[in-house]
């Protein structure tokens, strides 16, 4: 007999509990079945609610889908990039690094108003979803750095970024992005052209007949990261001390320091 609306409210309540105790045990897998628990479970009360409106269709079932579409909602696509990553990125890397490692698409366009979405709901209800999509942050002033995006799981130190952030950063993005190709075997032509601009941008990482090697990458990368990895773990670290002064909502989003001097200077 199928479950009726309030038993499955009550399902996703239960579930979504389970996946914030998986998460806070660091249990990966539990988590990623529980998720797809959790949409099956949604799923099923859009269906539920369809169908008490006869003048309302059912929804497509998932296989009839336009090939392309992706049944993940978009924060848990920039979700899946970002752990990739391991870094703040902005949207066209999520969305070339979407398109060359998961199915279904992601659209740019969608991504603008993420953060800010994001944000409301953090406002609204703090700490009620596992994760959240927020902002990177300068270290200066602690605001956030327009068009980065970032996991609010991450260590506060990692989500700011200082002078030499940006190219730490860059050559962190291309060691973790190449070891996530080699691990699950997709270093296809898709995935090298993703990869390409990387290359391009590390000294050393290209070889004579500007072929691909993945070590070879990987190896340049390290070696300039060796240059500048202290210093900006040093600027970081001084930065999120300060940082760890602000409200929960300002350290995921940045401060709003400089929006009360632009109130005041506006009077």
């Amino acid at each position: 007999m199928p479950e009726t609306m309030d038993e499955l409210e009550e399902r996703i309540a239960q579930l979504r509990g389970r996946i914030r105790q998986a998460l806070a045990a660091g249990d990966r897998a539990a988590v990623l079945g529980l998720r797809a628990e959790l949409r099956a479970a949604e799923l099923s009360w859009d269906s539920a609610l369809l169908e008490s409106d006869g003048s309302v269709p059912a929804p497509s079932p998932p296989e009839t889908l336009l090939a392309g579409m992706s049944l993940f909602p978009v924060r848990e696509q920039v979700h899946q990039v970002l752990t990739v990553l391991g870094v703040a990125a902005a949207p066209r890397l999520i969305v070339a690094t979407h398109e060359a490692l998961f199915a279904g698409g992601l659209i740019a366009t969608k991504l603008a108003s993420l953060r800010r979405d994001e944000e409301r709901s953090f406002r609204a209800a703090p700490y009620s979803r596992p994760y959240y999509v927020c902002a990177a942050l300068a270290a200066d002033q602690l605001v956030a750095v327009r068009g980065l995006l970032a996991i609010s799981t991450w260590p506060l130190d990692r989500r700011i970024l200082g002078p030499l952030s940006p190219r730490v950063d860059f050559l962190t993005a291309s060691i973790r992005l190449v070891r996530h190709l080699q691990t699950t075997g997709e270093l296809g032509p898709q995935s090298i052209r993703l990869l390409w601009p990387f290359t391009n941008n590390i000294p050393g990482a290209s070889g004579p007949a500007e072929e691909f090697e993945p070590s070879r990458l990987i190896a340049a990368a390290q070696a300039e990261l060796r240059i500048h990895e202290e210093s900006d773990r040093h600027q970081r670290e001084a930065a999120a001390e300060r940082a760890r002064r602000l409200s929960d909502a300002e350290q995921l989003f940045g401060s709003e320091q400089l929006k009360a001097v632009r109130s005041v200077t506006n009077r």
